[in-house]
């Protein structure tokens, strides 16, 4: 299992051969004969463990471009519908391995009713940028492919490739960063015989949504690497997509099947929430997932309902109305200035007033005293009297 696990997931890697040994594999001519696939399709554990259609009555991922850097895309099968491919090879827009087919499946691949698969966002729009035309590939044209992902606008990227780490290809994933790009990479497959892991580029970059694979039973695979910092985890096991051929495989493994149902999610919470940037978006998808579990987990597997439907209370604050503008002057009237004369007119009434009053009490206390002494002086008193 973990051997074809690795085989599977090590489609279209750019290894640490270097850029001029993939470029030169690149350069050689290669029969497009992709592995056949099967006519027969059912409902696959990772589509009822994600319950993604649960989200389709919020959002299918309208008005959402998705970009994937793969090995291209069979835009004859039924449930694919691509807007834009580009092919970075020099080959052909095609895919001659499956991997990218199978990717472009499990991100939006359309809903039917005869057919019990279908991708996670299946509105998304999407982009195919082929970066390999075999289970080798270029870091150069991996970096071009990030970038002219960035250029053709589009809001999610799916990096479904590992390799080493390169300056052009971390300079590439900031320049789609910067153009507020999602960016969703696998973890990577451990590879190495004697058991030793690397960390997986561009999955380790800061800024990416990193990608480990889990099975059937939630766990995180035994070839997942754990070495790469990890986001969230997503079914890689025994996974069912398209394949070229208006075919399908139910057998893929690797964590490069895993990163295409968060890219799909991200595609989602981008079209139900679009005014989020990258960073809170990346951010809600690592918040709603279900729960670490160990090593290699991230915050666990991702949750498509919870991802789109939440309420965060950092975002309801950092969306909360702005402040209105202040009033224009003039529009309150100024208070008149003080009348100085009236004031003192006011006090010198105040005056008499008092003055009248004082008067009038004082008489009030004489008058009756002296008509009881009949207007008599008073007695002095002489000591000793």
């Amino acid at each position: 299992m973990v051997g074809r696990g690795i085989l599977a997931g090590a489609l279209a890697l750019a290894l640490a051969g270097g850029p001029s040994t993939a470029a030169a594999a690149v350069r050689e001519p290669q029969p497009c004969v992709p592995k056949r696939g099967g006519m027969q399709v059912g409902e696959s554990w990772a589509q009822r463990r994600l319950a993604f259609t649960g989200v389709w009555p919020l959002t299918r991922g309208e008005g959402v471009t998705v970009a994937f850097v793969d090995t291209g895309v069979d835009p004859r099968h039924p449930q694919l519908d691509i807007a834009k491919s580009v092919d970075l090879t020099g080959t052909t827009p095609l895919d001659c391995v499956g991997h990218g087919t199978a990717v472009a499946g499990i991100i939006a691949g359309s809903d039917r009713e005869d057919v019990p698969f279908a991708g996670v966002a299946p509105k998304a729009r999407l982009i195919s940028i082929k970066q390999a035309n075999g289970d080798r590939g270029d870091v150069t044209l991996l970096a071009a492919g990030i970038r002219r992902a960035a250029d053709l606008g589009a809001q999610v990227l799916n990096v479904s490739i590992q390799t080493t780490d390169q300056p052009d290809l971390k300079s590439a994933v900031e320049y789609a960063l910067a153009n507020d790009v999602v960016i969703v990479a696998a973890a990577g497959n451990v590879q190495q015989e004697d058991g030793t892991v690397v960390p997986a580029y561009p999955a380790a970059y800061e800024g990416v949504l990193s990608v480990g694979a889990a099975g059937p039973d939630g766990r995180r695979t035994n070839f997942s690497n754990a070495a790469t910092p990890v986001s969230v985890l997503a079914p890689g096991e025994n996974v069912t997509s398209t394949w070229p051929g208006a075919a399908y495989e139910q057998d893929l493994d690797g964590t490069s099947y895993a990163a295409p149902f968060v890219a799909g999610v991200a595609a989602l919470v981008r079209a139900r929430h679009p005014e989020l940037d990258n960073v809170r978006v990346r951010r809600r998808i690592e918040i709603t997932a279900d729960g670490a579990s160990g090593s290699g987990t991230g915050a666990g597997m991702v949750n498509p309902l919870l991802a789109v439907s939440e309420i965060l209370p950092s975002e309801v604050v950092a969306l909360a109305p702005r402040r209105p503008d202040p009033l224009p002057s003039g529009i309150v009237a100024k208070p008149p200035p003080p009348d100085h004369e009236t004031m003192a007119r006011a006090g010198a009434i105040a005056l008499i007033a008092v003055c009248v009053a004082a008067l009038v009490t004082a008489v009030s206390l004489v008058i009756p005293l002296g008509r009881r002494r009949g207007w008599k002086p008073g007695r002095t008193a002489v000591p000793g009297d």
